[in-house]
């Protein structure tokens, strides 16, 4: 029933802005229903910052628009959970680390002024790994988020959310909010937002301006989306992106209307599937998932092509040596002078400072990254590791091309495996990094790539389904989600426990 609490979060991002549009019900109810949704779900561990008052503030600013017979905003009303990696002027951004604990910006990141500007609320800041390096959200200061989802093994065990964007696709999925940003570098949109049943996509690289977002690795990070469903995503995407002349990186092109143009008819559309993603030993339940899509999509009237993707199984160690080079760099900022934490050992120099301060600040896996990433740019190592692995970027960048010449779009599975137990991977690094495997040869290239729901495995967990398409092409990364989704009829969702 329209108007009462229990309904109001059961909606999407679409619903919400067009009930509120239409006066089904006001975005303070709306904001109200999620403020209590969110302060009853503290166990989930998703948010780092709530912000009852800012997303009730936004509200009434909507209602009292519509009242007045002003236009609302693309997202109208819509009260969205921000990734604790965009600047939120006045409210803590941390990037879930020690380092920025109580680091209040003076700024606002340009995505999230885009998306107050389109009409969004601010239910809070979202739960991350630290500094947005970890594949599982176990990385974070402020302690690990916990995927909404349970094995129907009759086991409890308290699985992971996902990473980096953990907090963000636990708290869509717990409908503590309708949506999310995220980032993603190398998968940390598309693989929690396989974990935990809902959609994300990592738009092309430059598609939404960097500028205001916590860098970790500057040539591949890319905002965008999560939400629950491709339709929502579009919408909100269209609120994101745009030119920024204050990133020298942002792509100065027009937005296209995404939602507008969404069609699940993929007539005349060549999908390919590349052989090289046929790993041994792949998860059973993966591989039927996969098969499963191939037919949906062939019976939405795609033709499905065989492809070829020769360098995929040099991307995750290139990007291993990337992502840390340029972390390395950009992460050299936090010194204990300007801002953040600052570590004064008594006596101490400056250098004793620099080291106390990044000691206490990062964590173990920043730390681990810092490291790799200073050792492939030292002198004797540079041209052997970094300049080689951006050489492999290229040619994998290379692949994808000469694969576009005869498809429209690629199918793949999003990740490796189902959402796994927390502590399961956290002694053994490489495996952790190992369920990116998928997810970042995309990132290495630029490209736009999105995670929809599928289905179960057999734990009654969801399986993500990933379609990645040629550069400025997200219409037809979007068009084909939704012929899955519409195939797919996922609306399963995590029994309540919390």
């Amino acid at each position: 029933m329209p108007g009462s609490t229990t309904s109001l979060t059961d909606l999407g991002v679409r619903s919400i802005r067009d009930g509120v549009a239409a006066g089904d019900f006001s975005a303070v109810e709306v904001a109200e229903a999620f403020n209590a949704n969110v302060a009853a779900a503290s166990v989930l561990n998703t948010f780092i910052v709530a912000t009852p008052d800012a997303a009730l503030d936004a509200a009434r600013a909507i209602d009292a628009k519509r009242a007045k017979g002003e236009p609302l905003g693309k997202m109208g009303g819509v009260p969205i959970g921000m990734k604790d990696l965009f600047a939120t002027k006045g409210v803590q951004t941390s990037a879930a680390s020690h380092m920025l604990e109580n680091f209040l910006p003076e700024y606002e990141s340009t995505v999230s002024q885009k998306l107050w500007d389109a009409g969004a609320g601010m239910l809070g800041k979202l739960n991350l790994d630290q500094f947005a390096m970890g594949s599982s959200n176990e990385t974070s200061y402020f302690g690990n988020v916990i995927n909404p989802w349970r094995r129907n093994d009759g086991g409890n065990a308290a699985l992971a959310p996902g990473g980096s964007s953990g907090g963000s696709s636990a708290a869509i999925a717990a409908r503590l909010c309708p949506a999310a940003t995220g980032t993603d570098t190398g998968g940390s949109i598309r693989q929690p937002a396989a974990f935990t049943g809902i959609s994300g996509i990592k738009p092309t690289y430059g598609r939404c301006s960097r500028w205001g977002i916590v860098a970790f690795a500057s040539s591949l990070d890319q905002a965008g989306p999560m939400a629950r469903d491709v339709t929502d995503c579009a919408i909100m995407l269209e609120a994101m992106a745009g030119f920024d002349p204050k990133d020298s990186t942002s792509l100065d092109m027009p937005v296209p209307q995404w939602e507008a143009n969404l069609s699940p008819d993929m007539k005349g559309k060549r999908v390919g599937v590349p052989r090289e993603y046929r790993m041994d030993g792949m998860d059973e339940d993966v591989a039927k998932s996969w098969d499963q899509g191939i037919a949906w999509l062939k019976d939405a009237g795609a033709e499905i092509v065989d492809i070829s993707l020769p360098h995929t199984r040099y991307a995750l160690p290139a990007y291993y040596i990337v992502a840390p080079a340029e972390a390395s760099s950009n992460l050299a900022r936090y010194d204990g002078v300007r801002y953040g934490l600052r570590d004064l050992p008594e006596g101490a120099g400056l250098q004793d400072m620099y080291a106390a301060t990044r000691a206490a600040g990062f964590g173990a896996e920043v730390k681990r990254r810092i490291l790799i990433g200073t050792y492939v740019l030292s002198a004797g190592f540079y041209d052997a590791y970094y300049t080689q692995a951006q050489k492999v970027r290229t040619l994998i960048a290379r692949d994808f091309a000469k694969a576009f010449e005869s498809c429209d779009v690629i199918l793949a599975p999003t990740a490796p495996t189902a959402a796994f137990a927390l502590g399961e991977m956290t002694s053994d690094p490489l495996s952790m990094y190992l369920n990116d495997v998928f997810a970042v040869p995309a990132s290495l290239a630029g490209l736009p790539a999105m995670s929809v729901p599928a289905g179960l495995n057999r734990e009654g967990l969801p399986l993500g389904l990933q379609i990645i398409g040629n550069m400025f092409d997200e219409q037809g990364v979007l068009d084909a989600g939704l012929a899955i989704e519409r195939a797919a009829e996922f609306v399963v969702r995590p029994d309540r426990w919390w």
